[in-house]
């Protein structure tokens, strides 16, 4: 029988498979969902893996028929940790929790005004200080902005300018948290704005998403609670 538990996993592997499929397509990339997971046939932007597993026990041979692994960087968002992908080349980059906050559960008050990033100027600046000089920022495209269920979470500082945020991701049943950040502070400052949009944008749902190392612990403190394991393989 099927816990509430591996339902709500199932949610946010499917959330984040949507994310992700949402990103492809912001670069002119088109994957396809299937039963057994998401999966796009070439290389997906940097960060973003080439195929997400949508229910427990998919098939190792078959999702990596389905992924480009002669391009270098290819990767498995194995959702549920229960896959061995070392026969097709593949070794673990890095293991993470799925993470869970009830829509019910209070948010510490930010001090941070906040808006949804509506035009390329505002997106631009986003993911500049997302980047932070990293010389990334360019994988957050204007195309992004048309998808209806993608909202850029932007916290500034009283004179204007973005120094926290995140992404926020609807689905039918959650909505999914990625890309925290702040400027100062790290994820214990970005949090409060990201959760406080978040319940003002989507009060009826529970929120979900997935950190590893101190990252976990960050999210713990503010609400969340680690609900299982999910596994990063890496083609090398």
């Amino acid at each position: 029988m099927t816990t509430p538990k591996q339902l709500l996993i199932q949610a946010a592997a499917r959330n984040n498979a949507e994310w992700c499929a949402a990103m492809s397509r912001s670069h002119d990339l088109a994957g396809e969902f299937r039963a057994q997971a998401w999966a796009a046939p070439a290389r997906t932007p940097l960060y973003y893996p080439d195929a997400v597993t949508l229910v427990p026990g998919a098939d190792a041979a078959v999702l990596a028929a389905r992924i480009d692994t002669t391009a270098p960087g290819a990767s498995v968002k194995d959702s549920f940790a229960d896959l061995d992908l070392t026969e097709a080349g593949f070794q673990v980059l890095f293991e993470a929790q799925w993470i869970h906050r009830p829509a019910s559960a209070p948010a510490a008050a930010s001090d941070l005004a906040w808006d949804v990033a509506g035009d390329p100027d505002t997106l631009r600046a986003w993911a500049l200080a997302w980047d932070d000089g990293e010389g990334n920022a360019d994988l957050f495209r204007p195309e992004l902005l048309d998808d209806p269920a993608t909202f850029v979470l932007a916290g500034q500082s009283p004179d204007g300018r973005v120094i926290a945020g995140g992404v926020a991701s609807r689905s039918d049943h959650v909505v999914g948290i990625s890309n925290v950040f702040a400027l100062d502070g790290g994820p214990d400052a970005a949090w409060p704005v990201v959760l406080d949009a978040v319940h003002w944008l989507f009060p009826t749902l529970p929120v979900v998403g997935y950190e590893h190392t101190d990252d976990l612990a960050v999210a713990v403190r503010h609400g969340f609670e680690p609900v299982g394991p999910l596994r990063i393989w890496l083609h090398v």
